[in-house]
């Protein structure tokens, strides 16, 4: 029997349960995450959505999810690619903005690549940028920073596609994660202004158990400053002293100011990501 896909837009308890350990079987192969964080939530919570199946002999092969409308955006678990996927989707959308993990696939059809992503890797120890003079740093706390957070962090990524528009409800959902640790999470008060973040976590159940620069931003007020370094250097101080060795992070290929203060403190290149667009 031909492997076959299939579209629901609510996963059954069973099919659910067949997703997770395909993600989880692949992971082990891979050595790394399977699937964006914000699109396993949504199967981890049993969240409405575009998803599609392929199954093989009546057995779960593959998983995708698309998100968004006019410009769907998809990714398949394992971050490959399928002609026959993308056909039936581009049938439903007009234009399908595909996430491939790792090296370009040479079976892609013609398509745009409009965005990419590195994955950088820094083992610790980093040498530790001092907290400025006045400057306060201390943990997170919900009920005292969230509104301020996403007034700074919301405005430090004003024009990024995933981070520039949180709320309340997602910074909430987050920190209701088992993964969250509110003392991996820093901010940095300066001038009566919550002026920079960095947000980290452990994967703690990754055989290597890595740690990751989750969200890092700095207040377009306070940006020019150094910030950035000490953020950044805090917050893998903060993992080296929960017995992390290795640390990762993405950032976007464009940004070039961030990409030189990582490769500073001994990021290297690990994997690069890239969004691809097709139209019907």
């Amino acid at each position: 029997m031909t492997a076959t896909w299939r579209l629901t837009k609510s996963l059954s308890p069973e099919e659910r349960l067949d997703v997770l350990h395909l993600m989880n079987r692949l992971e082990t192969t891979l050595g790394r995450e399977a699937i964006d964080e914000a699109r396993r939530r949504v199967v981890v919570h049993g969240w409405s959505g575009e998803h599609w199946l392929c199954e093989d002999d009546g057995k779960l092969a593959q998983y995708a999810l698309v998100m968004g409308d006019d410009e769907a955006t998809l990714e398949m678990v394992g971050g490959g690619f399928n002609a026959n996927l993308l056909a039936q989707v581009l049938t439903m959308h007009p234009v399908v903005q595909w996430w491939t993990r790792g090296p370009m696939n040479q079976a892609l059809p013609s398509g745009e690549v409009v965005r990419m992503l590195q994955l950088l890797k820094v083992h610790l120890p980093v040498a530790v940028e001092a907290v400025p003079a006045g400057a306060v740093l201390r943990n997170f706390e919900p009920d005292r920073d969230a509104d301020a957070w996403l007034v700074q962090n919301n405005a430090a990524f004003a024009h990024h596609p995933e981070q520039g528009a949180w709320s309340l409800h997602d910074l909430t959902e987050r920190a209701r994660e088992p993964w969250f640790d509110p003392s991996g999470f820093l901010v940095l008060e300066l001038e009566g202004a919550l002026a920079a973040s960095c947000w980290t976590k452990v994967h703690e159940l990754h055989p290597d158990r890595f740690g990751e620069i989750y969200v890092i931003s700095v207040d377009p007020r306070f940006q020019g400053r150094g910030l950035g370094r000490v953020m950044v250097t805090q917050g893998l101080e903060s993992l080296r002293r929960k017995g992390v060795a290795d640390v990762v992070l993405f950032v976007d290929d464009s940004n070039q100011p961030a990409k030189k203060l990582y490769e500073s403190l001994g990021f290297t290149l690990q994997r690069e990501d890239h969004l691809v667009r097709f139209h019907a």
